[in-house]
């Protein structure tokens, strides 16, 4: 997304520079245009032009999730996605995400008002990865799991 930027923004200081070296007549709003413009407002300027406000904040709810739900619960959870609206979380215990589910109307309340121009909808809460016992070289067929000898 970086370099994105800076191509848009070299290949808008280039054209400029172009149409003034060719001797175009430039008017009064051309030319304020030459005028510097800080780093902040080209950068607004472009995430307006480009509609990347709801992409932004839903990065800003990843990366500032401590900040939105607290130390205790961003030490025990992890958002994974956000796809259509639906926020994905994890949690290290089952004990969590029952506590998550508990107050999931809390949270989505505080979602809105923490990241605003985050689409969240909906929130789906996940326990740790539980092992998988179904691979290995003793691994049987139908078997429940570890403890599942007697059939």
């Amino acid at each position: 997304m970086a370099r994105d930027l800076a191509r848009e923004l070299y290949r808008a200081y280039r054209t400029q520079a172009r149409r003034h070296r060719a001797g175009d007549v430039i008017n009064e709003s051309r030319e304020k245009t030459r005028d510097p413009h800080s780093f902040a407002d080209s950068l607004q300027e472009l995430v307006a032009n480009r509609d990347w406000r709801q992409g932004i904040a839903e990065g800003t709810l990843f990366s500032d999730w401590k900040i939105i739900v607290g130390d205790e619960i961003a030490t025990h959870t992890t958002p994974i996605t956000l796809v259509d609206g639906r926020l994905t979380i994890r949690t290290s215990s089952t004990a969590w995400a029952t506590q998550l589910s508990l107050i999931s109307g809390d949270l989505l309340k505080t979602i809105a008002s923490s990241a605003p121009g985050a689409l969240v909808e909906e929130i789906a809460i996940f326990g740790p990865h539980a092992p998988s016992w179904k691979k290995g070289l003793r691994s049987i067929r139908g078997a429940k799991g570890p403890r599942d000898t007697f059939g």
